[in-house]
C-alpha cells in the first residue's frame, strides 16, 4: 500500500521533531542529524569519518534518548575479539544448559568507535548483523530488534595501527558522512554549557522504538516512479563505466539509494520520490562505494568529483507527482 498525502504530512512533522530534539544535544548540525536519522528509518547504517571530539558519542546517545532506545559504545582495538562484539555462549553448571550472553551489539544504537583499529576478523563480526539485523552463534540466530543502527567511526588522520575497511564492508554502510567542527557561535554556546557533561541526559523521548519501526515501514511505502528507478540505474551504470573508477556502485548501493530517497521524500512531506532526492543523496550514499583507479587518484581525482560528474552528465527525468 502506497503512503497517502496525510501520512506524508504526519511523517514530515514527526521527523522534524526528531531532528529538533537530537539537535539540542548536537548543536548546529541539523543536516548531519537528518542524514543519520534518515539512515535509521531506511534501516541502514552510518560510517562517520571524523576527527576526535566532534560529538559522535553525543549523537549516538541523543538518538537513543529521542527514540526511547538503548545505546552502547564499543571501543575497537587490535585485541578485540568477535565474541566481544556479538556475545558468547557459556555453559551454566547449575542448569546444565548453554546460555547465550548478548554482546554490546544488541542495542538500538551501537557506536562502533574507531572500527578500523580492530583486526579484519573482528570487523567481519559486524557483517551479518549489519546486513540481517541478527547474530548467529553456535548455529542459533538472535535478532537485534528494531530500530537497529550501527554508527561506526574512523579517524581520517591517524592511520598508525589501523586496518583499512574492505570494500565489502564499506558497501554495507548506507551512508558515509562527517559531523565536522561547529562554527564559532555554536562553539561559544557549547563552552557556556561546559558544566553539562552529558547533554543527551536532558532530552525527553519524542517517540518509542516501536513507533520508529512503524515510521520505517511507512517510509518503505513511498512511491517511486519507474522513470526515477531508471534514473538511479543509469547513474549507477555511469559510475561503473567512468574511466577513473575501478569499482563502481553495486546493486546494494542502488537499493540503498531507493530506500533512503523514500525517507527523504517522506521527511519533506511527499508520498513520492523526486529526482532531486536522488541528487541530494548521491554523495553520502555512493562516494564510499567507489574504488578509484590508481592513476586517476594520483592525478587528483576523488570519489566526490566522480559522483558530481556523473550526476551532471546523466539527465534527470521530468518530475511527476501523480501516483
Amino acid at each position: 500500500m502506497t503512503m497517502t498525502p496525510e501520512q506524508a504530512a504526519w511523517f514530515q512533522g514527526t521527523f522534524a521533531r526528531l531532528v529538533d530534539n537530537v539537535d539540542r544535544a548536537l548543536q548546529g548540525k541539523r543536516d548531519v542529524v537528518g542524514l543519520v536519522l534518515s539512515s535509521m528509518l531506511a534501516e541502514g547504517h552510518v560510517l562517520l569519518e571524523d576527527a576526535p571530539g566532534t560529538g559522535k558519542t553525543s549523537l549516538a546517545k541523543a538518538i537513543a534518548a529521542t527514540v526511547q532506545g538503548t545505546s552502547t559504545r564499543i571501543q575497537f582495538t587490535p585485541d578485540l575479539l568477535p565474541s566481544d562484539v556479538t556475545g558468547v555462549t557459556i555453559y551454566d553448571q547449575n542448569s546444565h544448559t548453554f546460555e547465550f550472553h548478548r554482546g554490546p551489539v544488541f542495542a538500538s544504537i551501537v557506536l562502533a568507535d574507531e572500527i578500523n583499529r580492530a583486526s579484519p576478523k573482528t570487523q567481519s563480526a559486524l557483517l551479518e548483523v549489519m546486513e540481517e539485523s541478527r547474530v548467529t552463534v553456535d548455529g542459533v540466530a538472535h535478532e537485534t530488534g528494531r530500530p537497529f543502527l550501527v554508527l561506526a567511526t574512523q579517524n581520517p588522520i591517524e592511520q598508525a595501527g589501523t586496518y583499512k575497511l574492505p570494500e565489502a564492508q564499506l558497501d554495507r554502510f548506507l551512508i558515509k558522512t562527517s559531523i565536522g567542527y561547529p562554527d564559532l557561535d555554536v562553539t561559544a554556546t557549547i563552552l557556556a554549557g561546559a558544566a553539562e557533561r552529558n547533554p543527551s541526559a536532558r532530552l525527553s523521548p519524542v517517540i518509542t522504538t516501536s513507533a520508529v519501526a512503524d515510521m520505517a515501514d511507512l517510509a518503505a511505502s513511498v512511491h517511486v516512479e519507474p522513470a526515477v528507478l531508471r534514473y538511479i540505474a543509469e547513474l549507477v551504470e555511469a559510475t561503473r563505466s567512468d574511466s577513473a573508477i575501478r569499482l563502481g556502485v553495486s546493486v546494494r548501493g542502488a537499493l540503498a539509494m531507493v530506500r533512503i530517497a523514500k525517507v527523504r521524500a517522506a521527511a519533506h512531506g511527499r508520498h513520492y520520490v523526486l529526482p532531486d532526492d536522488v541528487k541530494a543523496l548521491a554523495r553520502p550514499v555512493w562516494m564510499h562505494r567507489l574504488l578509484l583507479d590508481p592513476e586517476a587518484e594520483f592525478a587528483g581525482t576523488t570519489p566526490e568529483t566522480v559522483v558530481i560528474r556523473v550526476v551532471d552528465q546523466i539527465p534527470a527525468p521530468q518530475a511527476r507527482a501523480a501516483v
